[in-house]
Parts: C-alpha cells; sequence; structure tokens
C-alpha cells in the first residue's frame, strides 16, 4: 500500500505545485482520441531527480550523498524493487550505500531512471563504459543495448581495447564481435598503440588466437612485450600466443631473443656460439629427437636405409584421408630448419603423395611442403624457408599399390646453400634425371635397366646402350624422384649410322594429365637434340618416337633435365665426333650388320612387389 500511496501523492498533487507545473502544456490529442504528454511528464519527473523533496531514501555513492525516491527506483528496476521492497536489510535503512558504484556514471543512471532521456555526446567515454557497467548491473537490458550500439559507431584506436574488455566483463557478445572486426582492420595499428596494454589477459589471449587478427608475427611479439611490461603473464598464456614459427630467423635473433621474454629452449640453439646454422641433422636421437606418432616407430631415425624390405625398416601410416595425424617427428629442442631429407620406399614402382607440415606446439601448424598433387619415389630432397620449430609432421595422401605411407629414413636440417625454389619447387641447374636422384625409366626396352640415366654418351653400338620402344605401340616413360621446375632438356637419338628420327615429347606431374613439350613429328632429327620450354612442375616425362627412317624403331641414348649443353657442351662435342668415327671404322669390317627390332634387347623389368603388409 505504500508505493501506492506515493504514486497518488505524485499523480494526484496540485497542478500548481512548482514541480509540477508544465509552463509549456500542450494539448496533444492523437487520432481516436487518445491524449499523450508523455515529454511532459519525463520533464515534471525530472524536477524530481536529486532533490530531497518527497525523498524516502538516501543513496551514498563514493561519500556523496543523492536523494532519491524508492518508489520511481523500483518501478524501474528490477534490482532496486527487490532492494528497497523485497525485505532485505535495505529496505528498513534511510541510506544505503551503493559501494560499487561509480559517482559520475551512477548520476547519468539516475537521470535515465527519472526522465528515460541520457544524452551520451556530452560525456566522456569512461563514464560512459561505467554506466554501460551500471545498466548492466541494475537490469537496464534496454538501455545496455542502446550504449552497445552507439558504442559501435564511436569505436577508435584510442578506446577500442576498453569497450572490449567491458564487452566482455558483461557478456555483450555482439559487442565483442564488433570490436573484433574493428581490431582484425586494424591489427598492426593497434599493436604499436598506447592502449594495447590496456588489455585483459583473457581479452589479448582471446583476440591473438584468432586467425583473422593479422599482422606480422614480429609486430605481434613486439605488441606483446609491450603488454607484458605493464602486466603479469600468467602462466605465460599470452606469450604463448606468439607463433614462432611464423617469424624468419633474423627477426628470432635480433628481437626475440634480446627481449629475454622467452624461455631459451623455446628458441634455435646456437652451434658453436655462433648464430650461423650447420648443415647438421637434428632429427636424430643423437639429438634427442624422436618419433612420436606411426607405427613402427623405432626404424625411422635409426640411420638405416640400406636394410628394409617389406616386412620392416619402415615407419608407416595408414592413408584415410582428410584428418590423418601422419607420421610425427618431435626434435630434442626447437632448432631452424630449411631442409629435409627423405626416403619413401621403393623396393617396387610404387609413388606416393604427400604433404609435410612443422609446428612447435602441435596446436598450430605450418604447411611448408605441399606435394598431395605429385607423384614422388624413393629419395626426396625439400627446401623450404627458415622455420623455428619442435615437430615435423608427415602426412601421405597416395601410395600408387595400397593405403599405407611408407617412409624409411628421415632427416632434417638447415642448409647453408639453398637451391632455387618456384612454388616451393626445387629450379634445378643441374640434371636431375639420374639414378643418384632417384630417377627411373618406367617404360621401354634396353639391355640394361636405366641405361638412358646412367650418364654414358660413349660406349653404345648396334646392341647395346640405348632404350627403343616399336613405332606405334608404347613410348619411353621416365619418371623423376619429386617434382622439379625444368625449362629445358637434352637427349642423344641412336646416331651410329645416318639415319634420321621423329617423335615428340610430353610432361606431366601425376601420371593422367600431360602437355606438350615438344612436337617434333614432322621434322628430320639426328643425334642430339636440345629443347627449351616455358617453365613448368614435371614429374614425368613421355618421350614417343613417330618415325625412322632405317626401321620400325626409336632408339634413344642418353636422357637429361634440364639440359646440361652449356657445361658439357666442349666435351660432348669432341667426343661424339670421335666415338662417331670410331664406331664408323668398326662398321666397315663388319661382314652384316645385326638386325635392329626393338625385341632383340631384354624390356626393362618393372617389378611389380605384393603390397606392403598394412
Amino acid at each position: 500500500m505504500r508505493w501506492e500511496g506515493m504514486c497518488l501523492i505524485v499523480i494526484m498533487s496540485s497542478g500548481s505545485h512548482q514541480y509540477l507545473q508544465n509552463s509549456n502544456a500542450k494539448n496533444s490529442i492523437r487520432l481516436g482520441g487518445d491524449i499523450e504528454h508523455l515529454s511532459q511528464l519525463s520533464e515534471n519527473l525530472a524536477t524530481l531527480c536529486l532533490n530531497p523533496d518527497y525523498a524516502d531514501v538516501v543513496l551514498v555513492v563514493e561519500g556523496q550523498k543523492l536523494s532519491a525516491h524508492k518508489v520511481i527506483l523500483a518501478a524501474r528496476s528490477e534490482y532496486f524493487r527487490a532492494l528497497l521492497y523485497g525485505g532485505l536489510r535495505e529496505s528498513n535503512q534511510a541510506e544505503i550505500v551503493l559501494p560499487d558504484a561509480p559517482l559520475k556514471a551512477f548520476k547519468v543512471l539516475l537521470k535515465y531512471i527519472y526522465t528515460g532521456h541520457m544524452f551520451l555526446t556530452t560525456l566522456k567515454e569512461d563514464v560512459i563504459l561505467d554506466t554501460l557497467g551500471l545498466a548492466h548491473q541494475y537490469g537496464f537490458q534496454d538501455l545496455e543495448t542502446a550504449i552497445s550500439d552507439i558504442l559501435k559507431q564511436l569505436l577508435a584506436l584510442r578506446n577500442v581495447c576498453a569497450i572490449l574488455d567491458t564487452a566482455h566483463l558483461y557478456g555483450l557478445e555482439k559487442l565483442v564481435k564488433v570490436c573484433h572486426g574493428f581490431l582484425d582492420r586494424h591489427a598492426s595499428e593497434i599493436l604499436a598503440h598506447e592502449t594495447f596494454p590496456q588489455l585483459s589477459q583473457s581479452s589479448i589471449v582471446e583476440l591473438l588466437q584468432r586467425d583473422s587478427f593479422f599482422a606480422p608475427e614480429v609486430e605481434i611479439f613486439r605488441g606483446v612485450c609491450s603488454w607484458c611490461k605493464s602486466n603479469e603473464d600468467k602462466k605465460g598464456l599470452v606469450m604463448s600466443c606468439v607463433r614462432l614459427p611464423l617469424m624468419s630467423v633474423a627477426e628470432l635473433l635480433a628481437v626475440v631473443r634480446p627481449a629475454g621474454l622467452v624461455k631459451p629452449d623455446t628458441l634455435p640453439r646456437r652451434h658453436s656460439g655462433e648464430d650461423e646454422l650447420l648443415d647438421e641433422n637434428v632429427a636424430s636421437p643423437r639429438q634427442g629427437s624422436k618419433v612420436v606418432a606411426g607405427e613402427l616407430m623405432e626404424y625411422l631415425l635409426d640411420g638405416d636405409y640400406y636394410t628394409y624390405d617389406m616386412e620392416k625398416g619402415y615407419t608407416r601410416h595408414a592413408i584415410n584421408g582428410p584428418g590423418d595425424h601422419g607420421i610425427i617427428v618431435k626434435l630434442g629442442v626447437p632448432s631452424i630448419i630449411n631442409h629435409v631429407k627423405m626416403l619413401l620406399w621403393d623396393r617396387d614402382t610404387r609413388s606416393y603423395s604427400y604433404y609435410i607440415e612443422v609446428s612447435m606446439d602441435q596446436k598450430d601448424w605450418v604447411r611448408v611442403i605441399d606435394y598431395s598433387q605429385y607423384s614422388c619415389r624413393s629419395w626426396q630432397h625439400l627446401y623450404f624457408t627458415n622455420r623455428v620449430v619442435q615437430y615435423i609432421r608427415i602426412v601421405g595422401t597416395h601410395n600408387t599399390v595400397n593405403k599405407v605411407f611408407h617412409l624409411v629414413s628421415f632427416e632434417a636440417m638447415c642448409k647453408v646453400k639453398v637451391p632455387k625454389m618456384l612454388n616451393d619447387i626445387i629450379c634445378p641447374n643441374y640434371n636431375v634425371a639420374t639414378l643418384d636422384k632417384s630417377a627411373v625409366v618406367m617404360e621401354g626396352v634396353s639391355r640394361a635397366r636405366n641405361a638412358l640415366l646412367n650418364g654414358d654418351t660413349k660406349h653404345y653400338d648396334w646392341d647395346s646402350g640405348y632404350t627403343c620402344h616399336q613405332l606405334g605401340s608404347g613410348a619411353i616413360l621416365i619418371q623423376l624422384g619429386q617434382p622439379y621446375i625444368i625449362s629445358s632438356l637434352r637427349l642423344l637419338l641412336w646416331d651410329c649410322d645416318d639415319r634420321s628420327y621423329s617423335y615428340y615429347i610430353e610432361s606431366s606431374t601425376n601420371v593422367w594429365e600431360w602437355e606438350m613439350v615438344v612436337d617434333n613429328t614432322r621434322e628430320n632429327c639426328k643425334s642430339w637434340q636440345v629443347i627449351n620450354f616455358p617453365p613448368r612442375p614435371v614429374v614425368f616425362i613421355r618421350i614417343v618416337g613417330t618415325h625412322n627412317t632405317a626401321n620400325e624403331v626409336f632408339h634413344c641414348v642418353h636422357f637429361e633435365c634440364p639440359s646440361c649443353e652449356d657445361a658439357d657442351a666442349q666435351s660432348t662435342s669432341g667426343t661424339s665426333k670421335s666415338a662417331k668415327r670410331s664406331r664408323q671404322v668398326a662398321e666397315v669390317d663388319l661382314v652384316a650388320q645385326p638386325p635392329e627390332t626393338a625385341t632383340e634387347a631384354e624390356e626393362v623389368p618393372i617389378a611389380v612387389a605384393d603390397n606392403l603388409s598394412e
């Protein structure tokens, strides 16, 4: 009844009273006969705000006494209704202390309670944020939403950190999202701004863990350093958000190490007290490295790449598809690497596809090699940008024989000299179509397998020293050990007499899709052939003969890519002539030349071993 009685007093007081007078009274009659005088009501109630007349409670905020009216507070807020009329101790107190309320913000809120109006444009940002906190505390949800919407429009580098923390504090997810979007767009600026250290630990951790918050990692590190100077990084949560593998070696040694904020064992080690790194395999048990994921883990780092077969000597993992954890090597200590050398199981002619990722914590993985679209075999020589890593993950994506990825040997190091690269693929200036580089002849006829790639350009005759195929049937197919960027090749056509050949050559990365390299089907070609073409990734080279002026067989003595003509021009030219003269003398002495057919030589055996055990 007390609440209702006070309402009557307020409403039915004499119209001539100074607090209820309406000097600007206007008849506002709406369509349908409704009368609306809300603005007058607001003005009348505003005269009661902070006025001791008719006040029945005093609110003490920061030591200052503020007169108020219980019925108005209770009518406007569930919080004050419970506090003043809910039977609590404060219900019978004439003075109530509000210990956590900022004075300026509370006065702004109190005026809003009495009038329904709040003018934020005249307020400082810290007062607005405090008012938002009070609106949340006292349950003014509409006011909380309205202030949040205005803050979205006021976002700037000088206030976004404070607004983000306030939004987190009161669970304003929409405002948090808007702040994150602003910070994503101004990542570099905010990292260097004077307000960045004001962020709470939880806010900065959430921000740095967002992939959309993009800035050079060295800038993120400097921002974190600035934050750590003003705040305690409990459990190292903020510094752990810095992704060291994304930083260059120069940045690690020149910026990170001198800062002294990162534990020494998480930085790349120095060799012999110098910053220069040696060509030393860090993926070895002697260095404390070990395999932590994969099957038959004991074989991969044992240093034995000779004694392996279908049953043992390799580490493996099943190829199931996206999400495979692959084979994981943990280095003894974080190390700088830019080179991986590994041996794929190669006791037959199978090929594999794979990718390699590196990490410091097994959470953030960076893909440094992606050969998932290429066919690879035997030894792999891989290079990438210098990385600080502790974990290396090798994931097989394809095996031409079965669903298992087999790895015999693995080494990781930092090489001082790195070959020219294009799209993470080596651009060689040396012949990679060699046995040492894991190249192999997949199709063709010869007395000796891989005679085409053995580098011998002198010892060939009517009977041996060449690889061939029957015209109109088959081809000579060469597979390189891994993809290379190739722009030239050279081959030696059999030239013991005056015959000429026609042919074409194609290249591929996966043996299904072919691209023409050269079409000499209308040319009469003899002896050495040098072909230049636009650079492209190459794994397979297919040489197809289309014509021989002497018989129905295409003969090729030697193949190389890229062409090493410049290096060998002088020696090749002299040797070729003398060798040809000696062969021609020998031919004169022959009573009859041996027959030339593709079937007179043994076909290159293509071993198809049984599937490796899974």
